[in-house]
């Protein structure tokens, strides 16, 4: 009998990545398929799958979900209980530039993996969907029970759209379907094109940062930790049959559909993030203040009635313990990314009786460094070995 098997689109991706390697950690089996693109750094993706590779529960596959035949051929013999569907060209600026990309990747990527998932009978079809579907309502918290009828840009629209097609597949086929829409996701091994990233990265650097909507905007920031431990509870929540739809409720459904936020539930003005990071950093920030970009939301945070009636979890992170993780983590994982020479002082002032490196030889030390450092390529660790001498 074929081991049951959890497929997670994305798997390359920041919560793509960090839900797997939560699942491979709990001991499940991962099927896990990504393009690589370059909508921002390929290395960092190629650095996660380097990574989940190292268990040997993990399959990956370099594939496009636009691919149709290509993923049938690939996933028909493979017995998947459970899909966790998060690749999607993300970001909404994006959106405004080259809307064909999310056209391509969020409808019809969406619509195959919807079809392979009807052909291997999965028991659970979770997707990713945005709290961006929200758009232009003004009541605030968003709460999955609110309109989303009027999104403001076309990554929401095509969100919004996956809604709408798995609710019926849910209809037409049976399938148990759970949408989820994220709220301001961040945390280690993040995409570097999100706010954090960036400030962090430029404060450090003393470049100014960039602070649109001249810092009113308010978010709900939800650490990485807490949006996986909320993705892998919902795993075995299967959807419950409404004997009537409410009227007033567009999340209800009496088919095997359910939507879920998955935020923090804490309001957060952008201009108190950023007053956070300043203070882990010691470093205060260079700030060019900027008009509301076209498409942004300017205030967004969650109300998790449906999630709480379901999971019951109660987030751990807030904002101020988040970015001090973050920081700890940049600073201690990331070494500020390609900086060698700030690398080679690091490890100058490491402490001697960590400094085995020295007396072994150069491939050991590889070895050794990427057991300590799993993100770092071996490019890196070896600029570091020339710049050291050894």
């Amino acid at each position: 009998m074929k081991t049951k098997k959890i497929l997670v689109t994305g798997a390359a991706g920041f919560i793509g990545f960090s839900l797997t390697r939560s699942l491979l950690e709990s001991g499940f089996y991962v099927i896990g398929l990504d393009n690589l693109n370059n909508y921002y750094s390929k290395k960092l993706k190629v650095d996660r799958i380097e990574i989940l590779k190292k268990n040997k529960k993990f399959k990956f596959c370099k594939l496009d979900i636009r691919q149709k035949k290509k993923l049938d051929t690939f996933l028909k013999n493979e017995k998947i209980e459970t899909v966790y569907h998060l690749a999607a060209q993300a970001g909404v600026r994006h959106s405004i530039i080259k809307p064909e990309d999310y056209l391509t990747n969020n409808l019809v990527g969406f619509f195959n993996i919807l079809e392979i998932s009807k052909k291997l009978k999965v028991k659970h079809f979770i997707f990713a969907s945005t709290s961006s579907v929200y758009g232009l309502n003004k009541k605030l918290p968003f709460s999955e029970k609110d309109p989303v009828n009027h999104p403001s840009q076309f990554y929401a629209a095509t969100k919004r759209s996956n809604e709408l097609m798995a609710h019926s597949y849910s209809c037409i086929y049976g399938m148990n379907c759970t949408g989820v829409r994220f709220f301001t996701v961040y945390g280690p091994w993040g995409r570097p094109d999100m706010a954090l990233f960036k400030f962090v990265k430029n404060i450090i650097n003393k470049k100014p940062i960039d602070i649109f909507n001249y810092g009113n905007h308010v978010r709900d920031f939800s650490y990485i930790d807490d949006v996986v431990a909320c993705l892998k509870k919902i795993k075995n929540k299967l959807p419950k049959k409404l004997n009537s739809i409410n009227q007033n409720d567009p999340s209800s459904s009496t088919v095997n559909f359910q939507i879920l936020n998955i935020g923090n539930q804490n309001k957060v003005k952008l201009m108190d993030y950023i007053k956070e990071i300043e203070k882990n950093l010691k470093q205060k920030a260079k700030k060019n203040y900027i008009k509301l970009q076209q498409g942004d939301i300017k205030e967004s945070y969650s109300k998790l009635v449906n999630t709480n009636k379901i999971i019951n979890y109660k987030f751990r992170t807030n904002y101020q313990k988040g970015v001090k993780k973050f920081i700890k983590d940049f600073k201690k994982l990331n070494l500020f990314f390609n900086n060698t020479a700030r690398a080679v002082e690091f490890i100058n002032n490491l402490p001697n009786d960590k400094n085995w490196w020295f007396e072994e030889k150069k491939q050991k030390g590889i070895l050794n460094l990427k057991k300590n450092y799993a993100y770092l390529s071996k490019s890196h660790i070896n600029d570091w070995y020339k710049k050291l001498k050894i």
